[in-house]
């Protein structure tokens, strides 16, 4: 068998698996949700409302329908594509998550190219002399920036950077004194383009002055985890016969790295990135809380405090389906880039 077709039933048997892991993670939320203590209908009227509007209510919202016909309900219009409509609210779910899931992909993109950029950079830097002191610092960053928690991190940077010096605003994601740009909901393009248009840089000013404090916690957390793979991975390569062949044929030292072991340890490193969205989602969670971040991690916390169950389910799966699709994506990549690989 070739190596396309090998990789073509790769890639359709990944496909094929991504229905029956969004299907899982569907039904695992939707039971959690319904045996976690709590009911909806407190949260929407209060404990000391009359029984007869809380029927009402648990009528009107199907709530008193058995917990079979509930979640066959919620797998057909899952299947139609419909996400339901929030509880607390009346807004539907698609809606709410198209309005926030921009401010979401905006601080998780500009926090991975920021944690891959200084990560990258760290994991490199010690290898010229591997365990000199240089190389023990980068080591102590990366487990140091991994083991940091991301809310007490959050909070210390707030603290230093907003409230001592007062560089940088506390929260938030715009400031209230300017209308936010139209166009696509990712405030970073939206105002680039505007400012290319007008000539008025304000709005980009206030997009940049408001995500550099979580964008940079998030990046900065996050990079120990490249800062340690491409660490290992180089020494690694550094090690190998290959490269001790391309040093046995007097090439130099500089070239050896560059064209023979970085490519190599960088590698492991993409396959990394995929793992890191998931961390990436957790760590948003907690950072869009701490800065008032108004993205999809901050909405569902507050959709889970608000038992509502239609919009933390519908949330929940779209947030799967871009972890399982950028995965896919990211082990295409290398099983395009490395002809080792087997299928």
């Amino acid at each position: 068998m070739s190596r396309r077709n090998a990789l073509l039933q790769y890639l359709a048997a990944r496909l094929a698996l991504a229905p029956v892991m969004l299907w899982l993670i569907a039904t695992l939320v939707f039971l959690l949700l319904r045996l976690a203590p709590g009911d909806p209908i407190d949260a929407l009227l209060g404990t000391r409302a009359p029984e007869a509007a809380r029927a009402a209510l648990r009528s009107r919202l199907g709530l008193d329908q058995p917990l079979w016909h509930q979640y066959g309900q919620f797998l057909i219009d899952l299947l139609r594509g419909d996400l339901g409509t929030s509880l607390t609210n009346q807004e539907p779910v698609t809606g709410i998550i198209r309005q926030t899931l921009p401010a979401s992909l905006e601080l998780g993109s500009v926090a991975l190219l920021l944690a891959a950029v200084v990560g990258l950079a760290v994991g490199f830097s010690g290898i010229a002399r591997p365990e000199g002191k240089l190389d023990l610092a980068g080591r102590l960053y990366g487990i140091g920036t991994y083991a940091l928690p991301p809310f007490w991190a959050a909070m210390v940077v707030q603290l230093i950077f907003a409230v001592w010096l007062g560089w940088l605003p506390v929260g938030g994601r715009f400031p209230p004194t300017l209308l936010p740009p139209e166009g696509s909901g990712f405030y970073l393009l939206d105002s680039l383009r505007s400012g290319l248009a007008t000539g008025q840089w304000k709005l980009l000013a206030g997009t940049l002055r408001h995500l550099v404090l979580p964008a940079g916690t998030l990046g900065l957390l996050l990079s120990g985890i490249f800062a340690n793979a491409l660490r290992l991975n180089l020494r690694r390569a550094l090690s190998s016969d290959y490269v001790e062949a391309a040093r046995s044929r007097g090439l130099g030292e500089a070239r050896v790295v560059l064209r023979h072991a970085l490519p190599n340890a960088l590698l492991p490193v993409l396959t990394i990135t995929g793992i890191t969205v998931a961390s990436l989602i957790g760590g948003a969670l907690l950072i869009e809380v701490t800065y008032s971040w108004p993205g999809i991690a901050f909405r569902l916390q507050e959709a889970i405090s608000q038992r509502d169950y239609p919009l933390v389910q519908g949330i929940v799966v779209v947030v799967a389906a871009l972890v399982v699709l950028v995965t896919v994506t990211v082990d295409l990549l290398v099983a395009l880039l490395d002809p080792r690989i087997r299928f």
